[in-house]
């Protein structure tokens, strides 16, 4: 399938030829060093924990530039075919509303502009899955990065069966992010860009290795709601006995 021009797949391609993400890049991995380096060794050990003893019976990845839909369109998997839903952020945001000791410790990591490490958000995927024995997953933004991927593989000890990736245009995107008021207080149309390009940068990765491993499926991200599930639909009609 072709790439369209303007879509967030376009972002993931001309991001891979930019300086200025791999300057990112390099010095968020800075950032992960140095939290690892000032966290308790209780949360450093919750990255090291030997792969999970529970297998979900299949895992959906679903991923996707902020506006392309793709939370809409995980509720309506979630009706339609029964998946639990999980999303990195929420678990992310639940820990740190639980008081808890991880979680206060989440709560300061971004407060300090750092970035929660992989082995963290994983940890709690894992936690969320074990609880829920043989069900299937939709996990949804998630992963964001190459070694989120990898942390995710070796912590829960599989891979996703498929990978659904919402493609949608740019202006499509800054769009919805600003008429929905889903994007931050000071969001204006350059800085929601800048922010589509920063994800397509560290999605590229995530995206080129599952797609050269057959579980890649793009959807469209354009047009109603129900037009857009009715692309999805056919993804899980695919996989009809894994998942009944």
């Amino acid at each position: 399938m072709r790439w369209r021009v303007g879509s967030l797949s376009s972002l993931l391609l001309s991001s891979s030829s930019s300086s200025s993400l791999k300057t990112s890049a390099v010095n968020q991995g800075a950032q992960r060093r140095e939290l690892f380096e000032v966290f308790s060794p209780e949360v450093v050990e919750l990255g090291k924990d030997k792969s999970s003893k529970v297998k979900p019976s299949f895992i959906a990845f679903v991923l996707g530039g902020p506006g392309s839909g793709k939370g809409t369109q995980c509720t309506k998997i979630v009706e339609t075919f029964g998946f639990k839903h999980l999303s990195a952020g929420d678990l992310l945001r639940r820990e740190i509303s639980s008081n808890s000791k991880h979680g206060t410790m989440i709560l300061n990591t971004i407060r300090e502009g750092k970035i929660v490490p992989s082995a963290v958000t994983v940890k709690l995927i894992q936690k969320e899955i074990e609880s829920n024995e043989g069900h299937k997953f939709l996990i949804d933004g998630f992963p964001r990065t190459e070694e989120n991927r990898v942390a995710f593989e070796k912590i829960i000890g599989t891979e996703p069966n498929i990978v659904l990736f919402f493609d949608c245009p740019e202006d499509e995107m800054v769009r919805r992010v600003l008429s929905r008021n889903q994007g931050r207080v000071d969001d204006n149309v350059e800085t929601v860009k800048k922010r589509l390009k920063v994800f397509a940068g560290l999605n590229l990765p995530v995206i080129k290795y599952y797609s050269e491993r057959g579980k890649l499926h793009k959807i469209d991200g354009v047009g109603t709601t129900d037009e857009i599930f009715e692309r999805v639909r056919p993804v899980f009609a695919l996989y009809e006995e894994a998942i009944k």
